[in-house]
């Protein structure tokens, strides 16, 4: 019989490696080297190129498919998240900071969805069933017909989901989960990857929905292989501080729907509640027009979202100014104080700056580009943009602003909720008429002297 040749495999981004070592050449992360079980080689030691195997069907690109038949929660904003609603056989990965609510949502989830006549159980394998009992007195859903199990042995869940024949599975967490062929602790790489592959095996072949909750590292990336992230449909993360009330579940994958897209909750004594309309939520603690504050008409998924972008700009006393954001991209952050300085003259050498995003909503649209740009001119110069003003444009090293995308969208839903005026690049296009003052601006020196111009007078 050939000898098997052990492998190793970084689990962070892949590598293959001969031998074990305490770094990853290819990728620098520690302890991240682990071996691999070879692939089996088939009956009596056989290759697979010397054993035949069962043919595969095959299909053409004009087989028409049934469309695909989704179950609703009974929770807008979760339906929303995952692209309109729970396809059965799906497996989804819902990962989050400890003590964010991910498992509240879950429970008040399964609670719904059974309360719709479907089947639903909740699989805990970090609290006891008395402990989820209270849990759900306290949001007033003792009354939901769900089922519940606290068992962390995958051999003995998976036969009692075989005998029930559930709708819904939701596993809280599949770090806590262990199966018994795989001698290493719950929650090392290989106990998550076989757990993972095993759940959505099953899901697949009964057609019943998977939900894993995955914890996070202190980088925010769900721990584990990224393998279980590749297997899995849909992977959903919830965000938010735990200062704000408002929680963003938002879809950085998914199968069966648009990815980025976003449901929005606020954390309340009763569990989290959804909320239908987010932008004017964020902005209903909004007060007068101040220096640094600007609104800022962005895009999440495929709702407009409009959101108040807050910059301060203060004279340090360091001899390396601060930079400190929240809710955006740093390094962007950075371009745009350098466009501001090299093709505007205007220089934030020796003054620390601040921004934030407020609501604790976070930002990666490049469309935000002109609006921190305003926030930033407005903190340093001490003046205030008008109050029914929106500002959304991407800026270029050179300073020209680009067109950006769903611009009619961005202002209708500026114009639904009171502003009369927006700021928005030359090149872009509209559709139709909008009922606001579009000023359309060639680069970011064009809408200095538009903008502040206009102020000073």
């Amino acid at each position: 019989m050939a000898k098997v040749i052990a492998s190793y495999t970084c689990t962070a981004c892949g590598a293959a490696h001969k031998k074990w070592a305490g770094r990853c050449l290819s990728c620098g992360e520690w302890n991240s080297v682990e071996e691999q079980a070879p692939l089996s080689t088939g009956p009596k030691g056989k290759t697979l190129g010397t054993t035949k195997g069962r043919r595969i069907a095959l299909g053409d690109l004009s087989t028409e498919d049934a469309p695909l038949k989704r179950s609703f929660f009974g929770i807008g904003e979760l339906d929303r998240a995952i692209g309109g609603g729970l396809v059965p056989a799906s497996a989804i990965l819902v990962g989050g900071d400890p003590g964010i609510g991910k498992s509240t949502l879950l429970l008040q989830a399964a609670a719904q969805f059974s309360l719709g006549g479907h089947k639903a159980i909740y699989v805990s394998g970090e609290e006891a069933q008395s402990q989820i009992r209270m849990r759900a007195a306290r949001l007033g859903l003792s009354h939901a017909p769900m089922q519940l199990a606290s068992e962390t042995n995958l051999r003995d869940i998976l036969t009692t989901l075989e005998d029930e024949k559930p709708d819904l599975v939701i596993i809280d967490s599949i770090q806590t989960m262990w199966v018994d062929h795989i001698d290493s602790a719950p929650g090392s790489v290989s106990q998550v990857r076989a757990v993972a592959h095993e759940l959505v095996t099953f899901a697949k072949k009964r057609g019943v929905a998977v939900v894993l909750v995955g914890h996070v590292t202190k980088e925010g990336q769900i721990a584990g292989p990224r393998v279980v992230e590749h297997m899995v449909d849909t992977v959903l993360y919830f965000e938010g501080e735990r200062g704000h009330q408002f929680r963003i579940l938002r879809a950085v994958k998914n199968r069966f729907g648009p990815a980025d897209e976003i449901g929005v909750f606020e954390m309340t004594g009763a569990g989290l509640m959804e909320v239908t309309n987010p932008s004017a939520l964020f902005l209903s603690e909004r007060e007068e027009p101040a220096p640094g504050s600007v609104v800022f008409a962005g895009i999440e998924g495929t709702r407009p979202v409009l959101v108040e972008i807050q910059a301060l700009v203060a004279q340090s006393a360091l001899a390396n100014a601060r930079r400190t954001v929240v809710g955006w991209d740093s390094g962007r952050l950075s371009m745009i104080l350098a466009v501001l300085e090299s093709r505007c003259g205007l220089s934030f050498a020796g003054m620390d700056v601040y921004l934030n995003i407020a609501g604790g909503l976070r930002i990666s649209e490049p469309a935000a580009d002109l609006a921190v740009a305003a926030a930033l001119i407005s903190a340093r110069e001490d003046t205030s943009l008008r109050g029914d003003t929106v500002v959304f444009g991407e800026i270029s090293l050179s300073g020209a602003l680009r067109p950006i995308a769903q611009a009619e969208a961005r202002l209708k839903e500026s114009q639904k909720l009171g502003f009369s005026s927006a700021y928005a690049p030359s090149r872009m296009k509209l559709a139709g008429e909008s009922g606001m003052k579009v000023n359309k601006v060639n680069d970011i020196g064009d809408f200095i002297r538009i903008c502040f111009g206009e102020i000073n007078e």
